[in-house]
Protein backbone atom coordinates (compact mmCIF):
# COMPACT_ATOMS: atom_id res chain seq x y z
CA UNK A 1 0.00 0.00 0.00
CA UNK A 2 1.26 3.45 -0.66
CA UNK A 3 2.80 5.32 2.49
CA UNK A 4 2.58 8.93 2.79
CA UNK A 5 5.37 10.36 5.52
CA UNK A 6 4.81 13.88 7.37
CA UNK A 7 7.76 15.52 8.75
CA UNK A 8 8.53 18.90 10.23
CA UNK A 9 10.84 20.72 7.88
CA UNK A 10 12.78 23.20 10.45
CA UNK A 11 12.99 22.93 14.80
CA UNK A 12 10.15 21.72 16.81
CA UNK A 13 6.22 21.87 17.56
CA UNK A 14 5.36 21.92 13.53
CA UNK A 15 2.14 22.34 14.22
CA UNK A 16 0.74 18.73 12.57
CA UNK A 17 -1.77 16.65 14.39
CA UNK A 18 -1.47 13.27 14.08
CA UNK A 19 -2.52 9.70 16.09
CA UNK A 20 -0.37 7.52 16.40
CA UNK A 21 -0.84 3.40 18.03
CA UNK A 22 2.53 1.89 17.57
CA UNK A 23 5.86 2.56 19.34
CA UNK A 24 8.56 1.99 17.11
CA UNK A 25 11.65 -0.20 17.59
CA UNK A 26 13.95 2.70 18.19
CA UNK A 27 12.37 4.50 21.23
CA UNK A 28 13.29 4.54 24.32
CA UNK A 29 9.87 3.76 26.76
CA UNK A 30 9.83 5.14 30.63
CA UNK A 31 7.53 2.45 31.74
CA UNK A 32 6.21 4.74 34.47
CA UNK A 33 4.92 7.23 32.03
CA UNK A 34 3.60 5.03 29.68
CA UNK A 35 1.47 3.57 32.14
CA UNK A 36 0.27 7.05 33.81
CA UNK A 37 -0.60 8.25 30.54
CA UNK A 38 -3.18 5.05 29.80
CA UNK A 39 -4.85 5.53 32.81
CA UNK A 40 -5.53 9.18 31.52
CA UNK A 41 -7.02 7.61 28.46
CA UNK A 42 -9.05 5.24 30.20
CA UNK A 43 -10.06 8.24 32.51
CA UNK A 44 -11.19 10.30 29.65
CA UNK A 45 -13.11 7.27 28.24
CA UNK A 46 -11.04 6.27 25.10
CA UNK A 47 -12.46 2.90 25.04
CA UNK A 48 -10.56 -0.70 24.34
CA UNK A 49 -6.98 1.39 25.15
CA UNK A 50 -4.83 -2.35 25.46
CA UNK A 51 -6.52 -3.21 21.70
CA UNK A 52 -5.00 0.18 20.16
CA UNK A 53 -2.00 0.41 22.25
CA UNK A 54 0.66 -1.39 20.86
CA UNK A 55 4.66 -1.19 22.01
CA UNK A 56 7.58 -3.11 19.35
CA UNK A 57 9.23 -5.66 21.24
CA UNK A 58 12.34 -4.29 20.19
CA UNK A 59 12.03 -0.70 22.53
CA UNK A 60 14.63 0.13 24.98
CA UNK A 61 13.36 0.63 28.76
CA UNK A 62 13.99 3.76 30.44
CA UNK A 63 14.86 3.07 34.33
CA UNK A 64 14.41 5.86 36.95
CA UNK A 65 18.39 6.32 37.19
CA UNK A 66 18.54 6.72 33.16
CA UNK A 67 15.98 9.93 34.11
CA UNK A 68 18.28 10.76 36.78
CA UNK A 69 21.58 10.82 34.99
CA UNK A 70 20.16 13.01 31.93
CA UNK A 71 18.77 15.60 34.48
CA UNK A 72 22.12 16.11 35.71
CA UNK A 73 23.77 15.97 31.83
CA UNK A 74 20.89 18.91 31.27
CA UNK A 75 21.92 20.53 34.92
CA UNK A 76 25.37 20.77 32.81
CA UNK A 77 25.00 21.28 29.40
CA UNK A 78 21.50 23.68 29.06
CA UNK A 79 22.64 25.85 32.63
CA UNK A 80 26.05 26.34 30.96
CA UNK A 81 25.03 27.58 27.86
CA UNK A 82 22.55 30.08 29.70
CA UNK A 83 24.89 31.63 32.33
CA UNK A 84 23.06 30.39 35.07
CA UNK A 85 26.39 29.50 37.14
CA UNK A 86 24.73 31.15 40.50
CA UNK A 87 22.01 28.14 40.81
CA UNK A 88 24.62 25.23 39.67
CA UNK A 89 25.88 24.42 43.14
CA UNK A 90 22.36 24.02 44.57
CA UNK A 91 21.19 21.92 41.49
CA UNK A 92 23.68 19.50 41.85
CA UNK A 93 24.20 18.99 46.04
CA UNK A 94 20.03 18.41 45.25
CA UNK A 95 20.55 16.21 42.31
CA UNK A 96 23.26 14.15 43.27
CA UNK A 97 21.99 13.77 46.97
CA UNK A 98 19.07 12.41 45.53
CA UNK A 99 20.91 9.87 43.09
CA UNK A 100 23.13 8.62 45.68
CA UNK A 101 20.03 7.22 47.76
CA UNK A 102 19.00 5.33 44.16
CA UNK A 103 17.99 1.95 45.27
CA UNK A 104 18.61 -0.42 42.48
CA UNK A 105 16.87 -3.35 44.30
CA UNK A 106 13.68 -1.03 45.26
CA UNK A 107 13.79 -0.08 41.28
CA UNK A 108 14.31 -3.92 39.87
CA UNK A 109 11.30 -5.20 41.86
CA UNK A 110 9.35 -2.41 40.65
CA UNK A 111 10.19 -3.09 37.02
CA UNK A 112 8.87 -6.27 37.56
CA UNK A 113 5.45 -5.56 38.20
CA UNK A 114 5.39 -3.30 34.89
CA UNK A 115 7.17 -5.98 32.87
CA UNK A 116 3.97 -8.12 33.66
CA UNK A 117 2.02 -5.32 32.76
CA UNK A 118 3.82 -3.76 29.79
CA UNK A 119 3.52 -7.73 28.17
CA UNK A 120 0.03 -6.82 27.30
CA UNK A 121 1.14 -4.22 24.68
CA UNK A 122 4.20 -5.83 23.40
CA UNK A 123 3.85 -7.31 19.69
CA UNK A 124 7.04 -8.50 17.04
CA UNK A 125 6.73 -4.99 15.36
CA UNK A 126 8.49 -6.55 12.62
CA UNK A 127 5.82 -8.90 11.17
CA UNK A 128 3.24 -6.21 12.53
CA UNK A 129 4.62 -3.70 10.21
CA UNK A 130 5.61 -6.15 7.38
CA UNK A 131 1.73 -7.06 7.22
CA UNK A 132 0.19 -3.46 7.77
CA UNK A 133 2.25 -3.06 4.45
CA UNK A 134 1.28 -5.57 2.38
CA UNK A 135 -2.54 -5.44 3.24
CA UNK A 136 -4.62 -2.42 2.71
CA UNK A 137 -4.12 -1.13 6.38
CA UNK A 138 -3.65 2.66 6.35
CA UNK A 139 -0.48 4.43 8.13
CA UNK A 140 -0.37 7.21 9.81
CA UNK A 141 3.26 8.10 11.51
CA UNK A 142 3.70 10.26 14.08
CA UNK A 143 7.18 12.16 15.58
CA UNK A 144 7.93 14.60 18.22
CA UNK A 145 10.99 16.66 16.22
CA UNK A 146 11.76 18.09 12.65
CA UNK A 147 14.89 17.76 10.67
CA UNK A 148 16.96 20.23 12.27
CA UNK A 149 17.28 18.08 15.62
CA UNK A 150 18.01 14.84 13.38
CA UNK A 151 21.41 13.19 15.15
CA UNK A 152 22.86 12.59 12.20
CA UNK A 153 21.77 15.39 9.44
CA UNK A 154 20.37 18.47 12.08
CA UNK A 155 22.22 21.40 13.45
CA UNK A 156 24.52 18.62 15.72
CA UNK A 157 25.49 18.99 18.85
CA UNK A 158 21.63 20.56 19.49
CA UNK A 159 19.85 17.67 18.38
CA UNK A 160 17.66 15.17 19.88
CA UNK A 161 18.98 11.74 20.41
CA UNK A 162 17.87 9.89 17.34
CA UNK A 163 17.08 9.88 13.56
CA UNK A 164 13.92 12.29 13.00
CA UNK A 165 14.41 12.43 9.26
CA UNK A 166 13.08 10.22 6.87
CA UNK A 167 15.90 7.88 7.18
CA UNK A 168 15.08 6.83 11.40
CA UNK A 169 11.50 6.25 10.18
CA UNK A 170 12.13 3.86 7.81
CA UNK A 171 14.67 2.26 10.15
CA UNK A 172 12.67 2.34 12.72
CA UNK A 173 8.89 1.01 11.27
CA UNK A 174 10.93 -0.96 8.94
CA UNK A 175 9.34 0.48 6.38
CA UNK A 176 9.57 -0.30 2.37
CA UNK A 177 11.20 2.98 1.14
CA UNK A 178 9.80 2.27 -2.90
CA UNK A 179 5.90 1.93 -0.93
CA UNK A 180 6.43 5.98 0.01
CA UNK A 181 4.68 8.36 -2.29
CA UNK A 182 4.89 11.35 -1.00
CA UNK A 183 7.04 12.29 1.20
CA UNK A 184 5.26 16.04 2.85
CA UNK A 185 7.51 18.80 4.57
CA UNK A 186 5.53 20.94 7.24
CA UNK A 187 7.03 24.47 7.53
CA UNK A 188 5.97 27.26 9.47
CA UNK A 189 5.48 30.82 8.12
CA UNK A 190 7.84 31.79 10.79
CA UNK A 191 11.04 30.48 12.44
CA UNK A 192 10.87 29.29 15.76
CA UNK A 193 13.06 27.52 17.89
CA UNK A 194 13.56 26.09 21.30
CA UNK A 195 16.43 25.06 23.60
CA UNK A 196 20.18 26.20 22.79
CA UNK A 197 21.73 26.72 19.47
CA UNK A 198 22.35 28.87 16.37
CA UNK A 199 19.28 30.71 15.80
CA UNK A 200 20.59 32.89 12.73
CA UNK A 201 17.09 35.14 11.95
CA UNK A 202 16.95 36.19 15.87
CA UNK A 203 17.41 39.67 15.74
CA UNK A 204 19.23 40.74 19.55
CA UNK A 205 18.40 44.22 18.79
CA UNK A 206 15.14 43.96 19.17
CA UNK A 207 13.76 43.49 22.99
CA UNK A 208 10.02 43.16 21.44
CA UNK A 209 9.64 41.05 18.49
CA UNK A 210 6.47 41.49 16.30
CA UNK A 211 5.93 37.90 15.25
CA UNK A 212 5.65 37.51 19.65
CA UNK A 213 3.51 40.49 19.16
CA UNK A 214 1.10 39.26 16.85
CA UNK A 215 0.96 35.51 18.55
CA UNK A 216 0.27 37.49 21.55
CA UNK A 217 -2.58 39.49 20.44
CA UNK A 218 -4.01 36.51 18.64
CA UNK A 219 -3.89 34.53 21.64
CA UNK A 220 -1.42 31.82 19.83
CA UNK A 221 1.12 31.48 22.66
CA UNK A 222 -1.37 30.18 25.31
CA UNK A 223 -2.96 27.77 22.67
CA UNK A 224 -1.26 24.89 24.13
CA UNK A 225 -1.49 25.01 28.12
CA UNK A 226 -3.14 22.21 29.74
CA UNK A 227 -3.96 22.33 33.13
CA UNK A 228 -0.66 21.12 34.02
CA UNK A 229 1.04 23.82 32.10
CA UNK A 230 -0.82 26.64 33.58
CA UNK A 231 0.27 25.55 36.80
CA UNK A 232 4.21 25.71 35.79
CA UNK A 233 3.19 29.41 34.47
CA UNK A 234 1.44 30.48 37.71
CA UNK A 235 4.74 29.15 39.48
CA UNK A 236 6.80 31.31 37.08
CA UNK A 237 4.82 34.47 37.23
CA UNK A 238 4.69 33.88 41.27
CA UNK A 239 8.18 33.05 41.60
CA UNK A 240 7.50 29.96 43.26
CA UNK A 241 9.35 27.44 40.19
CA UNK A 242 12.38 26.48 40.88
CA UNK A 243 13.30 27.09 37.31
CA UNK A 244 11.81 30.18 37.14
CA UNK A 245 14.44 32.48 37.84
CA UNK A 246 15.45 34.72 34.78
CA UNK A 247 12.47 32.97 32.84
CA UNK A 248 10.12 35.59 30.49
CA UNK A 249 6.45 33.69 30.64
CA UNK A 250 4.39 32.52 27.45
CA UNK A 251 2.20 36.06 27.30
CA UNK A 252 4.44 38.94 27.68
CA UNK A 253 5.95 40.47 24.92
CA UNK A 254 9.52 39.36 25.03
CA UNK A 255 11.47 38.13 22.01
CA UNK A 256 13.28 35.55 24.13
CA UNK A 257 10.39 33.97 25.72
CA UNK A 258 9.73 30.64 27.48
CA UNK A 259 6.66 28.22 26.14
CA UNK A 260 5.72 26.48 29.46
CA UNK A 261 5.46 22.36 28.69
CA UNK A 262 4.08 19.89 31.01
CA UNK A 263 7.54 19.09 32.97
CA UNK A 264 9.83 22.27 32.81
CA UNK A 265 10.10 25.96 31.41
CA UNK A 266 12.05 25.74 27.52
CA UNK A 267 13.61 28.72 26.16
CA UNK A 268 11.72 29.39 22.47
CA UNK A 269 13.00 31.98 20.12
CA UNK A 270 11.24 33.04 16.88
CA UNK A 271 11.65 34.92 14.24
CA UNK A 272 10.99 35.28 10.36
CA UNK A 273 11.15 32.34 7.92
CA UNK A 274 14.55 30.85 7.03
CA UNK A 275 14.70 29.27 3.82
CA UNK A 276 18.24 28.06 4.40
CA UNK A 277 16.80 26.26 6.97
CA UNK A 278 14.11 24.49 4.79
CA UNK A 279 15.90 24.41 1.76
CA UNK A 280 18.52 21.78 4.22
CA UNK A 281 15.65 19.39 5.36
CA UNK A 282 14.64 19.06 1.63
CA UNK A 283 18.28 17.83 0.85
CA UNK A 284 17.83 15.82 3.46
CA UNK A 285 14.14 14.17 2.53
CA UNK A 286 13.74 15.64 -0.98
CA UNK A 287 10.03 16.64 -0.23
CA UNK A 288 7.28 16.18 -2.62
CA UNK A 289 5.14 18.59 -1.45
CA UNK A 290 4.87 21.40 1.54
CA UNK A 291 2.25 22.27 4.02
CA UNK A 292 3.26 25.89 4.96
CA UNK A 293 1.37 26.56 8.20
CA UNK A 294 0.33 29.68 10.57
CA UNK A 295 0.08 32.11 7.83
CA UNK A 296 -2.40 33.77 9.08
CA UNK A 297 0.19 35.04 11.75
CA UNK A 298 2.29 37.51 9.04
CA UNK A 299 -1.39 39.20 8.30
CA UNK A 300 0.02 42.91 9.79
CA UNK A 301 3.43 43.50 8.68
CA UNK A 302 4.17 46.28 6.50
CA UNK A 303 7.37 44.42 5.57
CA UNK A 304 8.11 40.69 5.49
CA UNK A 305 11.91 39.40 5.18
CA UNK A 306 12.92 36.17 4.26
CA UNK A 307 16.52 34.21 5.26
CA UNK A 308 17.94 33.43 1.80
CA UNK A 309 21.48 32.94 2.68
CA UNK A 310 24.54 33.78 5.19
CA UNK A 311 27.36 35.60 4.29
CA UNK A 312 30.78 35.43 6.58
CA UNK A 313 31.31 38.89 8.08
CA UNK A 314 34.97 38.48 7.33
CA UNK A 315 35.21 37.71 3.77
CA UNK A 316 31.90 38.38 2.28
CA UNK A 317 31.25 34.64 1.05
CA UNK A 318 27.72 34.07 0.44
CA UNK A 319 26.53 30.20 1.99
CA UNK A 320 23.53 28.67 0.55
CA UNK A 321 23.83 26.20 2.76
CA UNK A 322 23.78 25.21 6.43
CA UNK A 323 26.69 24.75 7.41
CA UNK A 324 28.15 21.97 10.36
CA UNK A 325 30.55 23.81 11.35
CA UNK A 326 29.42 25.98 13.91
CA UNK A 327 32.77 28.34 13.52
CA UNK A 328 31.43 28.85 10.52
CA UNK A 329 27.66 29.84 12.01
CA UNK A 330 28.56 31.79 14.09
CA UNK A 331 31.14 34.16 11.80
CA UNK A 332 28.13 34.40 9.42
CA UNK A 333 25.15 36.75 9.11
CA UNK A 334 21.86 36.46 7.76
CA UNK A 335 20.86 37.62 4.26
CA UNK A 336 17.33 38.96 3.75
CA UNK A 337 15.20 39.08 0.76
CA UNK A 338 12.25 41.77 1.57
CA UNK A 339 9.05 41.64 0.40
CA UNK A 340 5.72 43.50 0.84
CA UNK A 341 3.50 42.38 3.59
CA UNK A 342 -0.72 41.90 3.14
CA UNK A 343 -2.26 43.88 5.54
CA UNK A 344 -5.19 42.11 5.37
CA UNK A 345 -6.50 39.20 7.27
CA UNK A 346 -5.97 35.57 5.95
CA UNK A 347 -7.38 33.92 8.88
CA UNK A 348 -10.15 30.90 7.61
CA UNK A 349 -9.74 31.31 4.16
CA UNK A 350 -9.92 28.04 2.41
CA UNK A 351 -9.35 28.95 -1.10
CA UNK A 352 -6.07 30.42 -2.78
CA UNK A 353 -7.63 32.67 -4.49
CA UNK A 354 -9.12 34.12 -1.28
CA UNK A 355 -5.56 35.09 -0.38
CA UNK A 356 -4.18 38.42 -1.31
CA UNK A 357 -1.95 39.11 -3.98
CA UNK A 358 1.02 39.40 -1.40
CA UNK A 359 0.53 36.18 0.11
CA UNK A 360 0.30 34.66 -2.64
CA UNK A 361 3.96 35.73 -3.99
CA UNK A 362 5.37 35.50 -0.56
CA UNK A 363 4.14 31.29 -0.64
CA UNK A 364 5.06 31.25 -4.95
CA UNK A 365 8.36 32.54 -3.41
CA UNK A 366 8.83 29.88 -0.95
CA UNK A 367 8.18 27.30 -3.64
CA UNK A 368 10.59 28.40 -6.20
CA UNK A 369 13.30 28.96 -3.78
CA UNK A 370 13.24 25.76 -2.29
CA UNK A 371 11.75 24.04 -5.56
CA UNK A 372 8.68 21.87 -3.87
CA UNK A 373 5.07 22.76 -4.42
CA UNK A 374 3.47 24.08 -1.60
CA UNK A 375 0.08 22.25 -1.34
CA UNK A 376 -1.37 22.65 1.78
CA UNK A 377 -1.56 26.27 3.54
CA UNK A 378 -3.17 26.65 7.36
CA UNK A 379 -4.38 29.63 7.99
CA UNK A 380 -5.72 29.49 11.65
CA UNK A 381 -5.66 26.93 14.73
CA UNK A 382 -8.75 25.45 13.50
CA UNK A 383 -8.63 21.77 11.73
CA UNK A 384 -10.65 23.79 8.99
CA UNK A 385 -8.20 26.49 8.75
CA UNK A 386 -6.66 24.78 5.88
CA UNK A 387 -6.21 25.98 2.06
CA UNK A 388 -6.03 22.97 -0.44
CA UNK A 389 -4.21 23.29 -3.76
CA UNK A 390 -4.61 21.20 -6.62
Amino acid sequence: MPIKVVLGAQWAQYAVRLAYQRIAAMLTISSPSFFSELKQLEEKGLPNVYDRILVSDRVHINFDLHAAVDGLEEIELGELFESKLRRLAHGYKARYGDLLKYDVEEEIERFRGYRTELAKYAIDGLSFMYSAQTSNMNIIIEGANAVMLDLSMGSYPYVTSSNTAISGIIAGLTLNPKAITETIGVVKAYTTRVGAGAFKTEDLEEYCHPITTQLENRGRLTMWATESEQNSRRWAENGEHPQAENVAVAGSVCQHLALVSVSKLVDAYLDFIDLVVVKHGHMVNYYTALNLTKLDVLDSFETIKIAIAYKDKSTGQELDYYPADHNILDNAEVVYHEMPGWNKPTINARTYDELPKQAQDYIEYIEKFIGVKVKWIGTGPDREAMITRN
